[in-house]
């Protein structure tokens, strides 16, 4: 059974920043891409950030780009996301997943493995 398990969100007032951490116990992970998704209070799960299996290439949402940014360590088995400048749109549950392809994506339906999620909430 592979776990994940994510922590470090919180509240947080706009213009803040928040890092999340995710450790998995896959054991293929320094060969898997890995992401970061979230789910806004009422709408679907959205793409936020993903990684390559050795860090080499990142995607990031529009929404996002140069505010977020995803990093992994291989020898503790956790991806990061570091948050700055929040804003109260980013307000949503992040989940992180382990993809199947080695190759950074954003496709949900690429990934096998789940966290729980947790909750993000920005003020305006």
């Amino acid at each position: 059974q592979v776990q994940l398990v994510e922590s470090g969100g919180g509240l947080v007032q706009a213009g803040g920043s928040l890092r999340l951490s995710c450790t998995t116990s896959v054991r293929t992970f320094s060969t898997n891409a890995m992401g970061w998704f979230r789910q806004p209070p009422g709408k679907e799960r959205e793409s936020v950030a993903t990684i390559s299996w050795n860090g080499g290439s990142t995607y990031y949402a529009d929404s996002v780009e140069g505010r977020f940014t995803i990093s992994r360590d291989n020898a503790k088995n956790t991806v990061y996301l570091q948050m700055n400048s929040l804003k109260p749109e980013d307000t949503a549950v992040y989940y992180c997943a382990v993809s199947i392809y080695s190759n950074a994506n954003p496709y949900p339906s690429h990934y096998a493995h789940w966290g729980q999620g947790t909750q993000v909430t920005v003020s305006s």
